[in-house]
């Protein structure tokens, strides 16, 4: 085999995988912020307000930033490959998560064992209203943008209603350790928070049978329920992964902000989670997935963000160029585009070929 060939074969491999659209746009969001401002990626070690050593620059602005928006990709991209739609209720409930674990916390002196009791009720307060979207898409057959638009609608409503009208503030070395950074460690802690999340759902789907049994569920019911694989089952168990992901970003929010505010906790962070799945290049139709898509998705939105503020891009106008850029790269990523640069490539094969053949001669 030439070099010609393995280079050609390489290539092929690297555009027909479903990373090369995201892996491209953040490739060229990269190259744009170099040539814009090329100390736009530098990191400098600054001293923050508790006088601790700390890493700063856009590019930790932007892994601290999506921290949130990538642990609610994740369980985006599970409940979407299993019931072939997204919840859209997610902001909702993190706000009530939230609430009840800000209502732990100001119930005595806050200490790690408060904290760990606050987080494992707001999982199980999360986890039921997430259920609740469960029972209606898997039991009922409703379809999961209508079933999650109740939660949607009346989620925060509730979470309202659990501090009593008000938005308390909670304050603690302890939670500033959570949502800012540990001191002796550099490194912003929802990152680090993120990272051990990553890995332990890497490990998950890597050594059980769920991205099979998900995937079996998302492409044939019929054929997965004749395999003995429960569809009913397998959306229930999605669900309660998603309500653990959006305790955990609702109360890493409470942490990094020190209040709950019920009306703009984590707001619209629905949409961003769809789009990073579709970014990611997963179908929004269920059936196959990587996380890997879905977590650089999460990436190249809040780089986007980052990247509009830094312009000075009035936030008022920054959503309308976000999605601006977002609609062309998933109208790239779109089935009908690479079905054109399949075709594409076909030829420019087929014209390399026809070129080597009249040289031979």
């Amino acid at each position: 085999m030439t070099l010609k060939t393995k280079t050609s074969d390489i290539l092929k491999k690297v555009t027909q995988s479903q990373l090369a659209i995201p892996l491209f746009a953040l490739l060229l969001l990269v190259i744009f912020n170099l040539i814009r401002d090329p100390s736009f990626f530098a990191i400098t070690i600054k001293q923050n307000n508790m006088g601790n050593s700390v890493l700063s620059g856009n590019l930790v602005s932007i892994l601290n930033g999506a921290s949130e928006l990538v642990i609610l990709s994740i369980g985006m991209t599970l409940v979407t490959a299993a019931t072939k739609g997204q919840d859209i209720s997610i902001g909702a409930v993190a706000a009530i998560a939230g609430s009840v674990f800000v209502k732990i916390l100001r119930s005595g002196t806050i200490t790690p064992g408060i904290i760990i009791g606050g987080l494992l009720l707001a999982c199980i307060v999360a986890i039921l209203f997430c259920m609740f979207n469960g029972i209606l898409i898997a039991k009922f057959g409703i379809q999961p943008m209508i079933a999650s638009l109740i939660l949607y609608t009346a989620g925060r409503p509730i979470a309202y209603w659990i501090n009593g009208g008000a938005t308390p503030n909670v304050e603690s070395p302890l939670l500033n350790y959570l949502g800012s950074f540990i001191p002796g460690i550099a490194v912003p802690s929802p990152i680090l928070i993120v990272i051990c999340f990553i890995v332990i759902m890497m490990l998950l789907l890597k050594f059980t049978t769920l991205r099979l049994y998900l995937q079996a569920v998302g492409i044939n019911e019929k054929a997965a329920k004749l395999n003995g694989i429960s569809p009913v089952f397998m959306k229930l168990i999605v669900f309660v992964v998603l309500g653990i992901c959006v305790a955990i970003a609702g109360s890493m929010n409470v942490c990094r902000i020190g209040l709950i505010n019920h009306e703009t906790i984590l707001i619209d962070i629905e949409m961003d989670a769809i789009l990073a799945v579709a970014i990611g290049g997963n179908s929004l139709g269920g059936g196959k997935f990587r996380l890997a898509g879905s977590i650089i998705g999460a990436y190249i939105i809040q780089s986007l963000t980052i990247t509009l503020y830094a312009m000075k891009v009035s936030s008022t106008a920054v959503k309308a160029y976000k999605a601006a850029v977002i609609v062309a790269i998933v109208v790239i990523g779109s089935p009908v585009v690479k079905e054109l640069f399949k075709k594409l490539r076909a030829r420019c094969s087929a014209a390399m070929a026809s070129k080597a053949v009249k040289e031979v001669k």
